[in-house]
């Protein structure tokens, strides 16, 4: 992800204050020796609508600030599973959500709410939540400056939605339970990613790159959850590759390429609940090609990339999912520790070169604010390029006026350090205190990582758990963007070429061996059943969130038309495949985000009623919002829907939105085209 650039670079400052406790509590414990496909097990699926400002908002993804939503492709979704051990009362709660990135302000805010709906059945300790790590969410969500200031400050009205979301789901799920059984399936995908950064992977040792041939991790690994009776209810897809389908010109929200894999699976099983996780996905791209991008400009079809991705994904994964065996292990378990990643002193056992060393405050490299070149279009600071370092620095004359302390550029050495993100007021503009967890369903062993994880850095942080555990490293999966996010982790050798990936590894060259450390630790503590402690309490900054875009106007229609009136009427008839394009008088979409409702409907008559066939869910529709050429307070809604093979029949388009006068009182408003033949 590419995280702080032109904002930092451009001096933004703000300042927050406020802190506070939320200490993680373990739940370790030996596992049940139920079998693996033991109906002891309760199952609960549950999905939330987590779709935030569709609309005048920065997004999250790119960081990039010119790249402000104007519409809606398709809603975002959290979705969630709880497993419950009915042997030892055991549970665990898994939830992914369609988002860039799932931050400390996400893990606390949805923390508290589950305390005080359910108390200490569903802690830090029990449950996981990630990040599909769509590049086309909603911006502005963090509590850390360094991942709101590109949206121009906190939105709360985004955040509000994801969390609410992702508590909607985890509360479905629960109230969903019921006896059944858990199977796993496994495939590998071989066209779906490639690696972005093989300068770096090569710097490995041979041992480790022989284990991915092609430079990328080609598992797939599938749950599938049944109630009893053998009715399918959900399944999560484990799969390594960047939410990055949809370029940074992209404007419209959407859960990308993985967002679409569940889109395809769910529409086939109405009441399904398809999950889509990254595992160890920091190096790895959908753009198979390398190069999304010439000098005129794209030279790909980032949809129809959006679509090829995920559509491989949800292929393999069916296949899996069709083949899946019970697991040799029942029982869930779980267990969770915050640590202080700026300051972890590492053993050698965990070294490239055995020796003693130690994790820095979190500095941002100049690799990091130039982008990773091969997923986006905007290189905003030529001047800044991947594989920089001090040399380089010192050639250009850097080094006769030092912008960090010395002591800092040595310890992050080799990377030229742009900004120490861990050290600016208030608290530090990144997480420092973050939650490790470590989380097992059956015989399926997860390393929930605060950060995305580089391949062959996801191979040794799997390797240190299994050994731990004393189980098949196949069994062990890397849960990227796990309940925090605090940018990459490269290995050692990776860090020293100061590619992109390196220069977003925060805390240091040590970064890697500092989190095999802990996670041995921690998976020491689940194999012997014994308690860590909960850690240090993580830093609240909820407390000062500033947003710095003013508020937005009262709505009005534009002059002589009413809300709804159509501006632009579709054509008389349409063939399979065209576009029809309809226009309306609207008001500003976030007044409100229509959750459990639609922006759109897309209707076929059918007698003498009107049945809907679409919304704006639906890959087929797309919803934008645009102010017309000088004004402040209209809203011109543009719908636009693009009929499948077999469509046919008389249709029409529907807006629905809401409209906010100077009282702040919100009105439904509506408008509907005229009818069309789809021939």
């Amino acid at each position: 992800m590419d995280v702080t650039r032109r904002q930092l670079i451009a001096g933004a400052a703000v300042t927050a204050a406020g802190a506070g406790l939320a200490l993680g509590t373990s739940q370790a414990g030996r596992a049940s020796a139920a079998p693996g496909d033991s109906t002891d097990y309760l199952v609960g699926c549950g999905i939330g609508d987590v779709t935030g400002a569709v609309a005048g908002q920065g997004m999250m993804g790119y960081s990039n600030p010119e790249q402000v939503a104007a519409g809606l492709l398709q809603r975002c979704w959290a979705r969630a599973y709880i497993v419950v051990d009915r042997a030892t009362g055991k549970r665990v709660v898994f939830l992914t959500a369609d988002i860039a990135c799932l931050f400390s302000s996400h893990h606390m805010g949805l923390m508290e709410k589950l305390r005080r709906r359910f108390g200490s059945l569903y802690t830090e300790s029990n449950v996981n939540l990630n990040a599909q790590h769509s590049h086309a969410s909603c911006g502005g969500t963090a509590w850390d400056y360094a991942y709101s200031l590109a949206a121009f400050g906190f939105k709360k009205n985004s955040y509000d939605a994801e969390v609410d979301g992702m508590f909607a789901a985890i509360v479905r799920a629960h109230e969903n339970l019921a006896p059944g059984t858990i199977t796993i399936g496994r495939e590998e995908l071989h066209n779906a990613s490639a690696n972005r950064s093989r300068v770096a992977f090569d710097a490995n040792p041979s041992s480790e790159k022989k284990l991915f041939p092609n430079a990328i991790d080609p598992q797939v690994t599938v749950l599938r959850l049944r109630h009893a009776g053998g009715r399918d209810v959900g399944a999560i897809t484990w799969f390594s590759t960047h939410g990055t389908s949809l370029a940074d010109h992209n404007v419209l929200i959407a859960g990308d390429n993985k967002g679409y894999a569940s889109y395809l699976w769910e529409r086939t099983q109405p009441g399904f609940v398809a999950a889509f996780p990254q595992t160890n996905a920091g190096d790895m791209t959908p753009n198979l090609s390398l190069k999304w991008f010439e000098p005129s400009g794209p030279t790909t079809d980032n949809k129809r990339n959006c679509e090829l991705i995920g559509e491989r994904q949800y292929v393999a994964g069916r296949r899996a999912f069709d083949a899946t065996r019970p697991m040799t292990r029942g029982g869930v378990d779980s267990v969770t520790r915050y640590v202080d990643m700026s300051a972890v002193r590492v053993a050698g056992t965990f070294t490239p070169d055995g020796k003693p060393a130690s994790t820095t405050p979190a500095m941002m490299g100049a690799a990091a604010a130039a982008t990773s070149s091969e997923d986006n279009y905007e290189q905003p600071l030529p001047l800044l390029v991947e594989g920089m370092s001090n040399p380089l620095f010192a050639a250009l004359g850097g080094d006769r006026k030092p912008p960090i302390a010395p002591w800092m550029r040595d310890m992050q050495a080799p990377k030229l350090i742009l900004f120490p993100l861990g050290l600016m007021p208030p608290s530090g503009w990144i997480p420092s205190v973050v939650p490790l967890q470590i989380m097992r369903i059956g015989e399926l062993v997860l390393v929930a990582v605060p950060a995305e994880v580089t391949v062959v850095a996801g191979l040794r942080l799997r390797r240190v758990v299994a050994d731990e555990l004393r189980v098949d490293i196949d069994n062990v999966l890397v849960q990227g963007y796990s309940n925090s996010y605090t940018q990459y982790v490269t290995t050692p050798e990776e860090y020293d070429l100061q590619q992109y990936e390196g220069g977003e590894t925060q805390y240091g060259r040590y970064t890697l061996p500092a989190y095999m450390q802990e996670f041995a630790k921690l998976a020491g503590a689940m194999a012997s059943g014994r308690s860590l402690g909960p850690g240090p309490a993580p830093v609240d900054k909820s407390g000062l969130q500033p947003d710095l875009l003013p508020p937005v106007p009262a709505d009005r229609p534009t002059a002589g038309h009413t809300y709804g009136d159509v501006l632009r009427q579709p054509h008389d008839s349409y063939g399979v495949g065209q576009t029809v394009r309809v226009e309306f008088v609207g008001a500003h979409p976030n007044n409100d985000f229509r959750h459990g409702g639609t922006y759109l409907e897309v209707q076929r008559r059918e007698g003498g009623t009107w049945r809907t066939v679409a919304d704006d869910n639906d890959w087929s529709t797309e919803f934008r919002w645009a102010r017309p050429p000088g004004s402040l307070d209209t809203s011109r809604i543009t719908i636009s829907w693009r009929p499948g093979a077999g469509t046919s029949g008389t249709y029409r388009v529907r807006y629905l939105g809401n409209s906010r006068d100077g009282s702040g009182r919100i009105r439904p408003i509506s408008g509907t085209s005229r009818t069309f033949e789809v021939r």
